[in-house]
This record gives structure tokens, sequence and C-alpha cells, in this order.
């Protein structure tokens, strides 16, 4: 018995010394298939890979949401009349009221949920018309204006997180790079419309006949 129990033990030394002085004597082995991926990925035959030369002309911002941490295109520069303060001066009826002339996005219609759901001011902050605001009435940045639609649509938000719904930025190389809610989606109008294929199928037609 103790014969048996000497030789596990012998045999279990000289395994644990293979594993440590191939770990330690070889430059060229790593100890993860990650930590391997990463390293010959710096410079893989002189090309490096990364996105940052998709990204040149996007001005973004670095969001973490929950494990994960990437990039979304800075949304605040992009509206054309930013801030809202510039024109919300007055309380909403005196700007509905006035003769200024312009009158801005007072035709916008909102067709996402039904009026006795959602108004204009479910996400709009009328006392602070610069930020949107939550439903339990914490302040939103437009740049994370995602914090809004993740409210209602909670499964979308955790595959958008994660990469799998929405659109990356110019591959899965990093840094990680993806638009937002906004960027493919009209906040009051959301739905996408039925679209007919580019070309005439003509299969389809014979099938019906």
């Amino acid at each position: 018995m103790n014969k048996q129990y000497n030789l596990r033990i012998l045999v279990s030394a000289v395994l644990f010394a293979l594993v440590f002085v191939s770990c330690k004597g070889h430059e060229e082995e790593y100890h993860s298939v990650m930590e391997r991926i990463e390293a010959e990925s710096e410079n893989y035959h002189g090309v490096t890979l990364s996105t940052e030369q998709y990204l040149q002309e996007l001005q973004t911002i670095e969001i973490t949401e929950g494990e994960h941490t990437f990039l979304i295109p800075e949304r605040k520069s992009q509206i054309k009349s930013f801030a809202c303060t510039e024109c919300h001066s007055k309380s909403l009826k005196e700007l509905q009221d006035s003769n200024i002339g312009k009158k801005a996005h007072w035709d916008i219609a909102i067709d996402h949920a039904n009026e006795e759901t959602m108004n204009c001011a479910t996400c709009h902050n009328t006392s602070d018309m610069d930020n949107l605001k939550s439903l339990t009435n914490k302040r939103i940045d437009f740049n994370k204006s995602y914090n809004l639609c993740s409210q209602c649509h909670t499964k979308q938000f955790k595959d958008w997180k994660g990469g799998a719904h929405g659109k990356n930025v110019g591959g899965w190389a990093p840094p990680r790079a993806a638009l937002t809610c906004v960027n493919c989606h009209n906040p009051h109008k959301p739905h996408f419309e039925s679209r007919w294929p580019a070309r005439f199928n003509t299969q389809k037609v014979k099938e019906r006949e």
C-alpha cells in the first residue's frame, strides 16, 4: 500500500516538473488560449488586428455596462439643435402659443406605444430639456439614451451589450465599437417597415401559379 502511495507521489512530482519546465523553458508557449491570441494578434504578419483605423472619422465615447466595456457614437454633437435649451427658453405652452415662426418638431407623432402608455414627457424632461429622464425621473444623458430603451426592452439590451443585437462598427477586433438603439431605430417610430426584396422573385410567382 505504501509503495503504491509513494509511486503516485513520485509520478505526480515528475508530471508537475515536466509541466513547469515546459511552461518556463519555451518562450513561445502560453498559459491559455486567450493569452496566445492576444500575444500573437498584436502584429499578425505585419498587420495590426485592430478596428481603430475604421473609427478615425467616428467620434466615440467609452461606456461600461455590466462586464462589457466598448465604444459607442457620441450623440449630442450629431443632434442638429442641441442644446435644447437654446430654443426651449420658455414653457412648452408658451412656445406652442407663440408666433415665433419656427415650429421645430411640433409635428412629430409618436408611433411607439399607445398614448395612454407614452407621450413626449415619458422620455423628455420638461424641467431639464438638455437631458432625458427615466420612468423614475432619473436624469439620462442624450449620449446614453439606450438606458431609456433598456427599461422596457430588457432582452434586446442584454443582447446588445454582448454584441448579439445591433451593429458593430469595424468588426470584432478590439477596440469594439457598436451603434446604439437610436443609430438604427427612430425613437419616435422604432418599428422597421416590411420591405420587399430588391430583385423580383420570379420563382415565387411560378410557385403561386
